[in-house]
C-alpha cells in the first residue's frame, strides 16, 4: 500500500510539474498577459515560441480530423523497423565479436570510426541508394540504434563472471549451451538498458530523415510547417513525437519487466 501510495504521490507532482510548464508557456507568449519586457513587439514571443493553446488545437485538430493518421503510421513503421532491425544486427554482431577476439581486433578501429561518424550525413546517400521512401528513413534510423545496442551487448558478454564460464564447461555445456544459459542472459539486462535510449533514437532517424526529404511522415509536417513560419504545427509536431517516444519507451518497459523476471529487484537485493 505503501509503494502504492509513493507512486500516486510521484505521478502527482509530475502532473504538476508539467502542468506548471504548459502555463508558464501559456503565460510567457499569449499577448496582453505580460508586458514585452523580453521582446520590443508583444507578437514576438508567440511567433518565435508558439502559444500552447493553438499548439493543443492543432494536435486536437489533426486527430479528430483524420490527417494525423496517414502521417503518423508511416513514422511509426519507420521507427518500429529500424528499431527493430538496428537491434537485432546490434545484439548478433555484437555477442559475434564479443566471442570472437580476432575478428574483434581486427574490426576494432573501424567500428569506433563508423561509430565516431555523424550519422546525419549518411541520410543524401540513403537516399540515393533507396530513394526517398520508407527504406532510406528505416536505414538511417538502424545506423543510430545499431551502435547503442552493439557497444552494451558487447560489454555485457563480455563482462561474464569467469567463473560461471569455468562451472558451466565443467558441468559439460556445449558452446550453444553456453550462448543460451550465460551469455545471453549476461546481455539481456545491458540490452534493455541500450533499448531505452534507442527508442528516441529511432524516431529520430525517421524523423530526420523525413525532415530532409520525404512527402509523408510526422517529420515532413513539421518541415512544411517551417516553411511557412507556422510555430505553432511545428510545436505541435514535436508534441506529438513525443508522446508516442514515451508510449514506446514504456512498452520496452513492460517487456522488460516480463523477460527479466529471473533478475532480482532492487528491493530484494536491499533486504539480502
Amino acid at each position: 500500500m505503501r509503494n502504492n501510495g509513493n507512486k500516486l504521490a510521484l505521478r502527482a507532482v509530475q502532473a504538476t510539474v508539467l502542468a506548471g510548464v504548459f502555463l508558464l508557456w501559456h503565460v510567457l507568449t499569449v499577448p496582453g498577459i505580460l508586458p514585452p519586457f523580453y521582446f520590443d513587439d508583444p507578437d514576438k514571443a508567440p511567433f518565435f515560441f508558439g502559444e500552447p493553446l493553438k499548439v493543443l488545437a492543432r494536435v486536437v485538430e489533426w486527430f479528430t480530423g483524420g490527417e494525423i493518421y496517414r502521417h503518423l503510421w508511416v513514422t511509426l513503421v519507420e521507427t518500429l523497423l529500424a528499431f527493430f532491425a538496428g537491434t537485432v544486427f546490434g545484439v548478433a554482431i555484437g555477442i559475434w565479436l564479443a566471442l570472437a577476439a580476432t575478428a574483434s581486433a581486427i574490426l576494432d578501429p573501424y567500428i569506433k570510426a563508423m561509430n565516431a561518424m555523424p550519422r546525419v550525413i549518411l541520410a543524401p546517400i540513403f537516399f540515393v541508394w533507396f530513394g526517398l521512401g520508407m527504406a532510406s528513413k528505416v536505414a538511417l534510423g538502424v545506423t543510430l540504434v545499431f551502435f547503442i545496442v552493439f557497444f552494451n551487448v558487447y560489454q555485457g558478454v563480455r563482462e561474464v563472471s569467469p567463473v560461471v564460464l569455468a562451472n558451466a564447461r565443467m558441468l559439460g555445456a556445449s558452446p550453444r549451451q553456453l550462448l543460451r544459459y550465460v551469455y545471453l542472459p549476461s546481455a539481456m539486462s545491458w540490452v534493455f538498458a541500450s533499448l531505452h535510449n534507442s527508442v528516441g533514437l529511432a524516431f529520430v532517424g525517421a524523423v530526420v530523415g523525413e525532415y530532409l526529404g520525404s512527402a509523408e511522415g510526422v517529420g515532413y509536417l513539421i518541415h512544411q510547417a517551417e516553411g511557412v513560419f507556422d510555430i505553432n504545427t511545428v510545436f505541435a509536431g514535436i508534441l506529438v513525437l513525443t508522446v508516442f517516444a514515451l508510449v514506446l519507451d514504456w512498452m520496452v518497459s513492460i517487456t522488460e519487466k516480463r523477460l527479466m523476471v529471473w533478475q532480482p529487484r532492487s528491493s530484494e537485493t536491499d533486504r539480502v
